[in-house]
């Protein structure tokens, strides 16, 4: 949930005032004032929106009158209450156990703090690099130069170790900065400076809506380690939601509606991903050794609950994180839901 201990909004920071946004765990992202995630388009055009479907006969089987048949009325029993036979025969690898509560103060590394993020075994800084504009060919975004040295202060001196980035990024993109070019960015600098891999989490994300599929999920995740020079991430999540949601118009308005979700983009081709077939493609990336965990962008509490009860009556790993716009004028976090879903008494999602 959103902790108490993020009380920083701006700063002036190697001479570009940095806005802070929140994990509901209670970590920040370093982001440049410029704001240009709002302003991206619900579905916006990306090579990887293949409208491919994954069939897996072990795992999946496909129905027309329901995007992914796995469980019987049984889960959904679970779920709301009731009993939960599904459980008793978890895929991809045992039951899921949490490691503790999320936000749980762990350490403290040359006066930041690390805490648990989710359930997981992640320990997070209090504060992250986030990298939006990284690279970006933008009026005023940072050169590779200009983020070297923000990796060098931050996570060489001052205890920070969460580096939050995206496939998509740097935003904006075109002429000479290309998608992908925030990652190559981070991994040449940790190549370059000789930097362990165990001193940094990486957390990126896949382009949501019609893109995340189990297949573009394993793919994506491939071209991101590529890119970073890494062979896992420790945190992969959907940039925003695989399904229709007013929260993944980047919180610009909260109302739903039910024509935007009968449009053939939502409902074309079999309709969105559902949430067991997304679980299962993130957990067989943990089994992989591919991620370490997962979690959400720009989703509601919806969005959170139905994953995390989707996970866990299938018996295997639910998401650890859900990340979004956070500051002492947007507290739409703490009154909408997602608070409360993401606490440690309920969900325990950082």
């Amino acid at each position: 949930m959103v902790s108490s201990n993020l009380v920083i909004l701006a700063t002036q920071l190697w001479g570009t005032v940095v806005t802070v946004t929140a994990f509901s765990g209670g970590i920040g992202s370093i982001r440049p004032a410029f704001r240009g995630e709002r302003f991206a388009p619900v579905s916006p055009v990306h090579p990887h929106h293949r409208h491919t479907f994954y069939e897996n006969n072990m795992m999946v089987m496909r129905s027309p009158t329901r995007r992914s048949v796995l469980l019987s009325a049984g889960m959904f029993g679970g779920i709301f209450g009731g009993d939960n036979k599904a459980s008793s025969a978890p895929l991809g690898g045992g039951s899921y156990k949490s490691k503790g509560p999320s936000n749980e103060l762990v350490k403290i590394v040359d006066g930041m703090g690390h805490k648990r993020l989710g359930g997981s075994d992640i320990i997070v800084s209090d504060l992250g690099l986030g990298t939006q504009r990284w690279c970006s060919d933008d009026f005023n975004a940072p050169t590779q130069e200009d983020c070297f040295g923000f990796m060098d202060h931050a996570i060489l001196k001052k205890g920070v170790n969460l580096i939050d980035v995206a496939e998509q990024y740097p935003i904006p993109s075109g002429g000479s900065a290309k998608e992908g070019d925030t990652e190559r960015c981070i991994g040449k600098w940790m190549k370059d400076r000789g930097v362990a891999r165990d001193k940094v989490v990486i957390a990126s994300k896949i382009t949501g809506g019609r893109n995340v599929t189990p297949r573009n999920i394993k793919e994506d995740c491939e071209g991101s380690l590529k890119r970073l020079g890494t062979d896992y991430l420790d945190v992969y999540q959907l940039h925003w939601p695989q399904r229709y949601s007013p929260q993944a118009n980047w919180g610009q308005s909260l109302k739903y509606n039910i024509e935007s979700d009968e449009s053939p983009y939502w409902r074309g081709q079999g309709g969105p991903t559902s949430f067991e077939d997304l679980c299962i493609a993130m957990e067989s990336l943990i089994q992989e050794g591919k991620i370490r965990g997962w979690g959400l962008c720009n989703d509601n509490a919806y969005g959170l609950t139905a994953c995390t009860r989707s996970a866990k009556a299938l018996g295997v790993t639910p998401p650890c994180s859900i990340q979004g716009d956070f500051s002492l004028i947007d507290r739409k976090s703490e009154e909408n839901g997602v608070a409360e879903a993401a606490s440690p008494y309920n969900e325990n999602v950082g």
